[in-house]
């Protein structure tokens, strides 16, 4: 009998122990104290961490102004942590439940960092250097320069506006680009009326960009390869009259027709 009741006593030793386990240490926290633990875990740059102190103060204290903030956090922090997915969804969230909030401008420029995929390439640009973004994401591209675009004719006075607008100027180049890197593969594999169609779409949509030249050089060397006299004859008056030096000029007259 008394082997029986130890057996039991420990046996509730180990549920009380268990339950101890289990149970949440931030139950009985304040909004400011998991909004305070939040901060300091985004601090240290343990954004899962942050996420969830974020979450928790959303759940239980679903109105008010930490609440409001915590969804924006929550954002940032996602994207912070590389989940691009879930971090647009929260910017897009808070754009949703909170329009007219004060920092939904925020919301709108993450939407667009998040897609950007670029700060580097970005950082080179505005010093002149040379960059890749072009030859990656043309999906993420256009989604980004749209959402800074947005946010630009929404909030024209936001502190995030000129830094948007430059990320445009990028971004535009950048699909004038994405858009001559696709006519040269085409017109590498000997697709001549794909390359064509790719430049034209370049001059037509993203014009007075650096990718002009090689749109119109592409289009001029397409032309002479299909032996389209009249178009190439044409294309290379525009050529030489708005890129004198370009070397494209020489390339094409070197061609062979109908190669």
């Amino acid at each position: 009998m008394k082997r029986l009741l130890a057996i039991g006593f420990v046996y509730v030793l180990l549920l009380s122990g268990c339950a101890g386990l289990d149970e949440d240490e931030t139950k009985n926290w304040t909004p400011e104290r998991l909004y305070s633990e939040a901060k300091e875990k985004m601090d240290d740059g343990d954004y899962a961490a942050a996420i969830k102190y974020l979450e928790k103060l959303e759940a239980r204290y679903p109105y008010g102004r930490l609440a409001e903030q915590a969804q924006l956090e929550t954002a940032y922090a996602y994207y912070k942590d590389d989940e691009p997915a879930l971090a647009i969804a929260a910017a897009e969230r808070f754009i949703r439940l909170h329009p007219t909030h004060p920092n939904v401008d925020y919301a709108y420029y993450l939407r667009g960092l998040v897609n950007f995929h670029g700060e580097k390439s970005f950082v080179n640009w505005l010093f002149g250097a040379k960059d890749d973004l072009a030859e990656r994401d043309a999906k993420g591209i256009r989604e980004a320069y749209l959402a800074f675009k947005e946010l630009t004719e929404r909030f024209p006075r936001s502190r995030y506006a000129e830094d948007s607008a430059k990320r445009m100027a990028y971004l535009f180049e950048a699909q004038a680009r994405h858009e001559i890197h696709v006519a040269r593969y085409y017109y590498s594999r000997g697709a001549y009326i794909a390359a064509v169609n790719r430049s034209k779409y370049a001059l037509e949509n993203f014009p007075q960009t650096p990718a002009t030249e090689d749109a119109l050089g592409i289009q001029v060397m397409s032309y002479k390869r299909m032996g389209l006299d009249v178009l190439y004859n044409d294309t290379m008056r525009v050529l030489r009259l708005n890129f004198p030096q370009s070397r494209y000029i020489a390339e094409a007259e070197a061609l062979q027709s109908g190669g």
